[in-house]
């Protein structure tokens, strides 16, 4: 197994003397406090030769210059006065004082003479050795009369290689040593990009840790590492942070999970070490009459877009959406009004007639929304979980708060999260059963010409008082009213509330809803009491030459018009999803026969046909 390129590396132990661009190096020698650099001075070359030469001969005993200077100048001194020399030797001799050497002045002087003798003796024999051997070695061959030298020599020439081996060698000297300043210079440069790559990451990270406390996201700091001192008096300040971006009143196994921290490493500026990338499907499944299902799904779009921000968002998503889906299977199991499945993923809810609702953590990851499966409404039970969520974390909080003071504080429970879904949803399909009713009576209506106008508000709150009303301890139902006018004169009004509330307020009473069929019962009832008094109120325009009287019989829902000698009775029947009408006339002393009955669809509109039918009898 290869090590590491650096292992292989053989560096030159020279220390090197010249820059890149071929100027010499200075020698550093200090660095003053104020950031100053200190150089050796550079020396003259001669100067330094003449000083080693200097030495040379100082170390030998003797100042040969200034001998050979003192000797010129006694010799110039001589031959100026060599006869006033010769004249005062004689008073110089006679002038000058007679002194004796003291021992220790005779022992210092042999010493130096020793010295030097010594000195020069070794050097004679030096030089009697090196021209023995050279007169040896320059006459091999010749008989010699000497006597033998102890000093004799053997020179051996090594034979020069061929001009092929002396160029492969320069090659191979010269690539090895190329090979290495390579293999160097790639070293330093590895180290200096770690170097530029550590700074821009240190950088970096600051710069990201800025951004995400901006963010006002939650820095906390991250934990010390494996190994490290934890006793008294070691640094215990952490190096590096953490980002905790779970909910505050979220319970502890979530918190722990909702942990994120910027790595320094790898490319990546943030990692989410216990991120499962599951998001929240909220789906409804309705069953037509013929059996076949049709299922709508919420949308579930990725905050993520590239920045620090968007990657702290969708992971948020996704474990609020956890906790969503854990507070729903706790409450699954004790709905009052559906029954419910619970799967480790998977919550199927009954709940109501041919309606499922389910929840499902689906892999984030592979999810791809399909446009024809999408449903607002669904968005809405998914946006709504999370505002109970919210509202459930409120109550949370403050019932924590207040354990802290000292007066007692009573148990509180918690807001359920999954009990208003089901109570919405069942109020939604609750209100499509009571409108369909009122749209079938409608229709049939204005199929046979009466006017009617129909106004349908199923939730009558603004979306901030729905919203407000969410987030209460005790939030109220949700209501809304639905508006019935028959040819703008009768008028039925109904509200309703949630999740299966109706009231019909009525002229005379204000009467509560049990049933669907009590409701069909009600609307044909009420709406065939406003057709007879309207019948009543034409007959009574058109019968007013003859003193006509109408009236409407409730007991046998009629409506009776009578003039002398002639008895005229309207009858009012919801068939299907079509109004019909039976008219019958009598006389004095006969019983009542059938004129003729009115069918929707042709030309002629109800009323008009009872304005004909009136109108007919009066003139037999």
């Amino acid at each position: 197994m290869e090590g590491p390129p650096w292992k292989k590396l053989k560096l030159s132990l020279e220390r090197p003397y010249k820059d890149d661009n071929g100027e010499p190096i200075p020698e550093l020698l200090d660095i003053t406090p104020d950031g100053h650099h200190i150089y050796r001075p550079r020396e003259d070359p001669t100067a330094a030769v003449g000083t080693r030469l200097r030495r040379v001969f100082l170390e030998r005993g003797i100042d040969f210059f200034e001998a050979e200077k003192g000797t010129h100048t006694t010799l110039r001194d001589s031959k100026d006065a060599p006869e006033e020399g010769d004249a005062t030797q004689d008073e110089g001799k006679a002038a000058e004082p007679s002194h004796l050497m003291t021992p220790e002045e005779l022992y210092k002087m042999r010493v130096e003479l020793m010295s030097a003798l010594y000195t020069a003796h070794g050097e004679m024999c030096q030089a009697r050795d090196l021209l023995t051997l050279l007169l040896s070695s320059s006459l091999p061959n010749q008989p010699s009369a000497l006597p033998p030298t102890p000093l004799a020599a053997t020179v051996v020439t090594k034979p020069a290689p061929v001009v092929s081996v002396q160029a492969f060698n320069a090659q191979l000297a010269i690539g090895g040593k190329d090979k290495a300043l390579r293999s160097a210079a790639d070293l330093f440069k590895n180290a200096a990009e770690q170097m530029e790559q550590g700074r821009v990451s240190g950088e970096k990270y600051w710069v990201d840790a800025l951004k995400i406390r901006r963010g006002n996201w939650g820095l906390i700091p991250a934990p010390l590492p494996l190994g490290s001192a934890t006793g008294k008096g070691a640094d215990k300040t952490s190096k590096d942070f953490l980002i905790s971006y779970g909910l505050e009143e979220s319970p502890a196994s979530f918190r722990r999970r909702a942990i994120g921290r910027m790595s320094t490493s790898d490319g990546t500026s943030l990692e989410f070490p216990m991120r499962q990338r599951t998001r929240l499907r909220v789906s409804i499944i309705r069953v037509s009459p013929d059996g076949s299902r049709h299922a709508t799904y919420n949308v579930l779009s990725d905050p993520d877009d590239g920045t620090l921000d968007g990657a702290l968002r969708a992971a948020q998503a996704e474990i609020v959406e956890q906790e969503v889906f854990s507070a729903l299977i706790r409450e699954a199991s004790s709905l009052p009004t559906a029954s419910a499945e619970v799967s480790e993923r998977l919550i199927v809810i009954d709940a109501a007639q041919s309606t499922e609702l389910r929840f499902e953590l689906v892999d984030g990851e592979s999810l791809r929304n399909d446009d024809g499966k999408l449903d607002s409404y669904c968005d809405l039970l998914y946006s709504l979980l999370h505002i109970l969520l919210s509202r459930a974390h409120r109550v949370s909080k403050s019932t924590r708060l207040n354990k802290a003071s000292i007066a007692p504080v009573p148990i509180v429970q918690l807001p359920p999260v999954l009990l208003p879904v089901i109570d919405i949803l069942q109020y939604r399909e609750f209100w499509e059963r009571v409108r369909d009713e009122i749209d079938r009576v409608v229709a049939a209506l204005r199929l046979a010409g009466v006017s009617t106008k129909v106004h349908y508000d199923p939730v009558a709150d603004s979306g901030e008082t729905l919203v407000a009303n969410l987030l209460n301890d005790e939030p109220k139902p949700i209501g809304g009213d639905a508006l019935l006018r028959l040819d703008d004169r009768h008028t039925l009004r109904f509200t309703t509330a949630s999740p299966s509330t109706l009231i019909v307020h009525l002229p005379q009473a204000t009467l509560p809803i049990a049933s669907i069929s009590q409701l069909t019962q009600l609307l044909v009832d009420e709406v065939c009491g406003g057709l007879l008094s309207r019948i009543c109120e034409m007959g009574t325009g058109l019968c007013e030459r003859v003193n006509g009287t109408w009236f409407v019989d409730l007991l046998s829902g009629r409506s009776v018009g009578r003039w002398e000698g002639c008895v005229l009775n309207f009858q009012i029947n919801f068939t299907g999803d079509t109004v019909s009408c039976t008219a019958s006339r009598s006389g004095r002393d006969t019983r009542p026969s059938l004129v003729e009955a009115y069918r929707p669809g042709g030309q002629l509109s109800l009323f008009e046909w009872v304005r004909h039918t009136i109108e007919s009898s009066l003139g037999r």
